[in-house]
């Protein structure tokens, strides 16, 4: 099992989907990543040499962020937004949408389930 940036890779399947499971790369960077390592993109991970998985790495490492050093620096940019006091922070310390979404109806994902209301009208109606 080939091991890249903390993240095992899929053995069964062709190196360019298995590097989409690294945080941080998709189809675009993986495709990328794979051309200047030169490995078949339709290899699957299996087949993969070390030389391969090796040369996969040090690309990579060379391209920049993936994995825990990508999430902390995604955190640490909205924890900034959050201390400086931008509407953008203020969404995401109220956990509502960003990037200017409705939230009259739909944005339940982001909000979570409705609270107490239908549980309020229910007991209303059994008083009666």
């Amino acid at each position: 099992m080939a091991r890249i940036a903390g993240v095992d890779l899929p053995r069964n399947k062709h190196v360019n989907i298995a590097l989409t499971y690294i945080y941080g790369i998709g189809n675009p960077r993986s495709a990328r990543i794979l051309s200047t390592a030169g490995v078949d993109p339709n290899k699957k991970v299996q087949d993969l040499n070390e030389d391969e998985v090796n040369r996969i790495r040090q690309v990579i490492e060379s391209e920049g962020d993936v994995e825990g050093d990508l999430r902390k620096d995604i955190s640490m940019h909205i924890k900034r937004l959050i201390e400086i006091g931008s509407y953008r922070g203020y969404r995401h310390r109220r956990n509502l949408p960003v990037r200017g979404q409705r939230t009259h109806t739909n944005a339940r994902t982001r909000k979570g389930p409705r609270k107490g209301t239908v549980a309020n009208k229910k007991k209303a109606a059994a008083k009666t």
